[in-house]
């Protein structure tokens, strides 16, 4: 009975957020509630004062590490929005080719991970597949070619702001983490760009079929080495400007355009180009100078209450922190008029009310379970069912976190201490259980209904969501499947 009452909570989640279709926060505040209750009369969890505040001070103390890197993020967004940025570095790449094959690679796998790696939360699918549908594809098509063409840098979208959860969830290296986690995309994200480049065939948009594995691994591989040499927040942002780069300049070398002229990259693309380039140097350099380093670690925030609840973050080793110095060093470098500064300031603090809103509801519902015992009941029920099996399905649990909460960050604060606990009980590495979390969320992206809602508004298919929902799902299956299979292998010699 007790797995079944530790599992109502999530459930009650679930029911709201698709059946009732109600919004993320209230959905937690309510699980979160339900947690509470179950807590108290099922779970013998402590009725004094630093039980009821402790959960809610380490909800709200993760969710500000976290705000801290949205903020800027999504002004970087605005501001590149508003100034014109990003509408002329898509122009100059659908410049680049007068193949369709390599200019959806460009957009869709490219370009999409790269706006993933900068801000996140939906931003890819937003501005890439109505651009898709402007080169003359179908809506559907385009929304689908910008849902998967994204999805392999979902782990370390918006600066890294999914791993957070998962180190809260586990004391391990940060840069061990993501080098797993971009292992196991590595080792299969050239599916998804040879689903990209299908969906594009199927269009009559055709192409030398070498350009698929060739823009798999120029993204995959330079992401795998900046996990490996800085942790979190540069895989997906990094591999795509670097991949980016040197496929565009291998594609203009080996297939260069006919009669029509190519745009150059003149200073106009470099400036609006320049807070990414500026966002992967502060990074680089705090994570790969040692001295450096160690200064910005030296300072830490930390507290505690009662010996059980606590939490620490390093305010100038945060990458929040770095964003804001790119951020900085972008308008001192390209002026942009105050309105616009003002104008991406307002916006992006208007956005993050609603979203610190849903990030404390969530946290609060999973720091009420792991302290009350209901993630490591649930955890045993689920690995005792598949014994040796369980690594099968830590993907699948990342994944349908994703699709209840349409975040691949809120999928791991739900679940990351359940995989770590699920881990302990079944005698699987608990770092490879994160790993496979962090895989799983990031997949899961395709088929939240809040991103192929918001991404259907954009290129004209509201109402036809479930059209899209009917093409993501077997791939999101697949992928995740493929992903379970590879961390079972693992396990066996981890």
């Amino acid at each position: 009975m007790a797995p079944w009452l530790a599992l109502l909570p999530i459930l009650l989640l679930l029911l709201c957020m698709t059946a009732f279709g109600w919004s993320a926060a209230r959905s937690g505040m309510l699980g979160a509630a339900a947690a509470g209750a179950l807590a108290i009369f099922a779970f013998d969890y402590g009725t004094d004062g630093a039980d009821f505040v402790g959960p809610l001070l380490e909800a709200s103390f993760t969710a500000a590490t976290i705000l801290w890197i949205l903020f800027p993020a999504l002004t970087l967004h605005e501001m590149q929005s508003r100034s014109g940025a990003s509408e002329h570095i898509g122009k100059w790449l659908t410049s680049v080719s007068d193949q369709p094959a390599i200019l959806v690679l460009i957009l869709a796998w490219f370009f999409a991970l790269l706006l993933e790696g900068a801000a996140g939360f939906g931003t890819p699918v937003a501005l890439v597949a109505p651009m898709l549908v402007a080169l003359g594809f179908s809506p559907q098509r385009s929304l689908l070619l910008a849902l998967i063409g994204h999805a392999a840098g979902v782990s370390f979208g918006a600066v890294g702001t999914p791993i957070l959860p998962l180190l809260d969830a586990l004391s391990v290296d940060s840069r061990q983490l993501s080098l797993t986690i971009m292992l196991l995309h590595a080792a299969l994200g050239w599916a998804l760009v040879v689903v990209v480049f299908r969906l594009a065939a199927t269009e009559g948009r055709t192409g030398h079929w070498v350009l698929a594995p060739l823009a798999a691994f120029l993204f995959l591989l330079p992401a795998l080495a900046l996990a490996w040499l800085t942790g979190p927040e540069l895989p997906t942002l990094g591999g795509a400007l670097i991949g980016g780069v040197a496929f565009i300049a291998l594609v203009k070398w080996k297939w260069p355009v006919g009669a029509r002229p190519v745009a150059r990259a003149g200073g106009g693309v470099l400036l609006a180009a320049l807070p990414y380039v500026l966002v992967l140097a502060a990074i680089l350099a705090s994570r790969t100078i040692a001295p450096l380093a160690a200064a910005m670690q030296a300072f830490v925030l930390e507290w505690n209450l009662a010996g059980r609840f606590g939490g620490a973050v390093m305010p100038l080793y945060h990458p929040g922190t770095l964003l804001l110095l790119a951020l900085a060093g972008a308008v001192i470098v390209r002026p942009a008029s105050r309105a616009v500064i003002r104008a991406s300031f307002e916006s992006a603090a208007c956005r993050l009310p609603s979203v610190a809103l849903a990030l404390v509801s969530v946290l609060l519902l999973s720091r009420i379970m792991v302290h009350s015992g209901m993630i490591d009941t649930l955890a045993s029920a689920g690995a005792a069912v598949l014994g040796s099996a369980w690594p099968m399905a830590i993907p699948l649990v990342g994944a349908l976190g994703s699709f209840i909460t349409g975040s691949a960050t809120a999928s791991n604060i739900l679940f990351g201490g359940f995989q770590v606990a699920a881990a302990n009980v079944s005698g699987f590495a608990p770092m490879l259980a994160l790993a496979g979390q962090g895989f799983g969320a990031a997949i899961g992206n395709v088929i939240a209904p809040h991103n192929i809602v918001a991404g259907a508004a954009t290129v004209g298919l509201v109402g036809r969501e479930g059209a899209i929902l009917k093409t993501t799902l077997p791939v999101c299956l697949v992928y995740a499947s493929m992903g379970g299979l590879l961390l079972l292998a693992l396990s066996a010699v981890w």
